[in-house]
């Protein structure tokens, strides 16, 4: 199981969502901080969708587990009322014997529920996920 903050975040300026969502992007995938997402959380990206926080953590485990230097840079981070936009790089090395490194730009839009906890978290890529396939390809 990988470490994550399980206590609930106090919201003032130095702890504000924006703050921790900054630095779980700079730890990712360790050290996330699963307090500040709704139960049901509901999460979409190009290659699944799903609902539940269990899910969510296991999602995230998956990816420390099979994937090797894991860098997710974060680009630029907005919030307007309860929507949270995010623009990033995610970055690995496939497990694959040539040890290709992949890369996928992209943004996040982040839905937040009355008590402040992430409901929805939904990615797009700025690729198709035949680019992606193609990238373990390429020299």
């Amino acid at each position: 199981m990988l470490p994550s903050t399980m206590e609930s975040p106090k919201m003032t300026s130095e702890n504000s969502i924006l703050t921790i969502l900054q630095r779980d992007y700079a730890n990712f995938p360790w050290q996330q901080t699963l307090s500040i997402y709704d139960a049901d959380v509901y999460f979409q990206d190009p290659l699944t969708q799903f609902r539940g926080l269990a899910r969510y953590e296991k999602m995230i485990q998956f990816l420390a587990r099979w994937f090797q230097a894991i860098d997710l840079q974060l680009h630029d981070i907005a919030r307007v009322d309860r929507e949270i936009t995010t623009r990033w790089t995610l970055s690995w090395t496939s497990p694959l014997p040539w040890k290709p490194r992949i890369a996928i730009s992209g943004r996040s839009e982040l839905t937040l529920n009355e008590a402040g906890l992430i409901i929805s978290h939904i990615d797009y890529w700025d690729c198709s996920r035949w680019d992606v396939v193609k990238q373990h390809f390429q020299r």
